[in-house]
């Protein structure tokens, strides 16, 4: 019988209907009374570590919820993390970078609509993330509609759908069928080794999102409210304006002052390549780092925890060059 651990922290699975609308309310053993019968299979301990909505998930948390599953390894066959599925995706993509040399599973879940709910999805989803952790699929995943999805490949693209998050860029790694869970990929089989915490995080990092006409002094003020990253989410392949609306040298003050600047695509698939176009090449000659195919949660929370890890804007880079988790793809 394999050990689980399941650590709550909130999330639309744990809501009740309060004055205001849904709010986090279930403690964990209420959460377990739904699923009573995974009892007869595993043998499983709570932790109620959070009770928040996932929009209230921010750095703090992310680093409570990477120790509480660091300190859970050396106990347990996997852990079970219930949470929002707001914030999910960041949440996933972080705890996958520090948790470094991971090789049992760590799976988060969460639903669409509360437990208690009779149309719900929740009491799927962690059977689901069960049987993962009962596959031996190593890692942090996000199991949802009975997909075991990459924590660092994730995405959330509907809001109400049960269907609620796809693998953006990289294969799924598990499906539910009629006769359980086939894993999609080959399971390594690892001996248990050193997990290393590596949970020093940067929280100055900055999301931009491009629009056409966008006004360059945004990038200035930036650079004067004292970031050391900056993420901007270019047009297609890797564009940015440069004809009238001129951002390159703006762009480039940022990374003469030593600002970290990763470029990434609006698109949500296929890779950034910044060496098709014109407009590509003049962005890498102002010294900017170029994503490839990461999703935007991947992206912020890799560069967050690079900012940890070093000041040093050429160290950054050659972290965006190492594929940690699977989270980006490397020419060979």
């Amino acid at each position: 019988m394999r050990s689980v651990l399941l650590i709550t922290t909130g999330g639309t699975i744990a809501s009740v209907r309060g004055a205001e609308g849904l709010k986090p309310g279930y403690s964990s053993g209420e959460l377990m009374r739904y699923v009573g019968g995974l009892n007869e299979y595993y043998d499983i301990d709570t932790l109620e570590l959070l009770n928040l909505d996932s929009s209230n998930i921010q750095a703090d948390e992310w680093i409570s919820i990477a120790r509480a599953i660091h300190g859970a390894l050396p106990k347990y066959d996997g852990v079970v993390i219930t949470h929002g599925t707001d914030t999910m995706a960041y949440t996933a993509s972080m705890v996958s970078f520090m948790l470094q040399g991971l090789k049992k599973p760590v799976v988060f879940t969460g639903s669409q609509m509360p437990i208690d709910n009779l149309l719900t999805d929740a009491r799927n989803n962690l059977y689901t993330a069960f049987a993962a952790v009962d596959c031996g699929i190593p890692g942090v995943t996000i199991a949802f509609d009975r997909k075991i999805i990459p924590g660092c490949r994730a995405v959330k693209v509907r809001t109400m759908g049960f269907e609620a998050f796809e693998s953006v860029n990289a294969g799924y790694l598990g499906e539910v069928f009629a006769d359980g869970l086939h894993p999609l990929t080959p399971i390594p089989r690892h001996p248990d080794s050193y997990v290393e915490l590596r949970d020093d995080i940067c929280r100055d990092v900055f999301l931009l999102k491009l629009v056409p006409g966008i006004n360059p002094d945004v990038l200035d003020m930036l650079r004067r409210m004292n970031y050391r990253g900056i993420v901007i989410e270019a047009f297609g392949a890797g564009g940015m304006q440069f004809v009238r609306t001129n951002l390159l040298n703006h762009l480039k003050a940022l990374t003469d002052a030593g600002i970290a600047v990763v470029v990434c695509s609006q698109c949500l698939y296929e890779a950034s390549d910044l060496g098709i176009y014109e407009v590509g090449a003049k962005l890498l000659s102002c010294g900017v780092i170029s994503a490839r195919d990461m999703t935007t949660e991947a992206v912020v929370t890799k560069l967050m925890w690079a900012l940890g890890q070093t000041d040093d804007p050429r160290r950054v880079a050659q972290i965006f060059n190492t594929n940690y988790c699977g989270e980006i793809t490397l020419e060979n």
